[in-house]
């Protein structure tokens, strides 16, 4: 179903949404295109909003256990399953992937879990930095949550990527040039920097914070380098595996054969759905 929304919609629809409000968009479609090319958004991201929506509109059902992933498309998600249990009197309990999903969840009076009572997930919704279309690879943890969120997807029976059509790409590193994130023990950040570089080229960079002075620290209290690594054609699982055996080596942000599906928006309001069509 495509549903056209005019100019003088929009600035209303757009005029009751807020990130930081807690009031909801109220709408049910699960894609649609937007009206003119001056009509202004106000700082929403048509693209992830609707990628986000049909992901809830389509995958999640009353009574299930949803995992609830990081970053600014799950802020949609978040928004859309709101306006659904209050609309439709559902019962989902929901198991974040990081400390901002977790606020997320509390902000929005969803009923909160976590895998020691809920070790069984039905489904995840998770945001990507980069989608390799055909397998399904992806690049995850630009916001530094990727061991988390790994956890959370490795427990759950579905795992639903959303995302903008930037992030679909014809193979890892063609738009992300921020690397693959790894989180690392601290004491074991240069030893591990040695070995990648060794090992692969490239740069491991150590992730600075922006607010203030020294490294980033993660929500499980650790390091993350970010691997530039060199325009060449990798095997990936054998890359993670490798990662992985390096003492000191927590997670890497390498999602390999874990994603069943991802819904990519676009500026129109469009969403493709790309499934796996191709062997790591």
């Amino acid at each position: 179903m495509q549903l056209v929304l005019s100019k003088s919609v929009i600035f209303t629809v757009v005029d009751k949404f807020r990130l930081s409000s807690k009031k909801y968009f109220k709408m049910k479609a699960l894609s649609f295109a937007v009206g003119p090319k001056n009509c202004s958004t106000a700082g929403v991201d048509i693209s992830k909003m609707c990628a986000a929506h049909q992901a809830v509109d389509k995958h999640v059902k009353d009574g299930m256990i949803l995992g609830i992933g990081s970053g600014s498309t799950i802020v949609y998600s978040v928004q859309r399953l709101a306006q659904r249990m209050k609309d439709e009197n559902l019962s989902v309990v929901c198991v974040p992937t990081s400390y901002q999903a977790r606020q997320l969840i509390i902000d929005y009076k969803l009923t909160l879990g976590n895998l020691d009572t809920n070790p069984k997930i039905d489904c995840t919704i998770d945001g990507a930095d980069e989608i390799e279309t055909g397998t399904l690879t992806c690049i995850k943890g630009g916001g530094g949550c990727l061991t988390q969120e790994k956890i959370v997807a490795s427990c759950s029976e579905k795992l639903i990527i959303v995302a903008d059509g930037a992030k679909a790409v014809n193979h890892l590193g063609q738009k992300w040039k921020k690397g693959i994130p790894i989180e690392v023990i601290p004491m074991s950040c240069k030893p591990i920097q040695q070995k990648i570089e060794g090992k692969y080229g490239g740069e491991a960079i150590l992730r600075m914070s922006a607010d203030k002075a020294g490294p980033l620290v993660t929500d499980n209290g650790n390091f993350l380098l970010d691997w530039v690594f060199p325009e060449t054609k990798y095997c990936w699982s054998s890359v993670h595996n490798y990662l992985k055996l390096i003492p000191g080596v927590v997670e890497t942000g390498l999602f390999i054969d874990m994603t069943d599906e991802c819904l990519v928006g676009d500026l129109q309001g469009n969403v493709r759905l790309l499934k796996k069509t191709e062997q790591q």
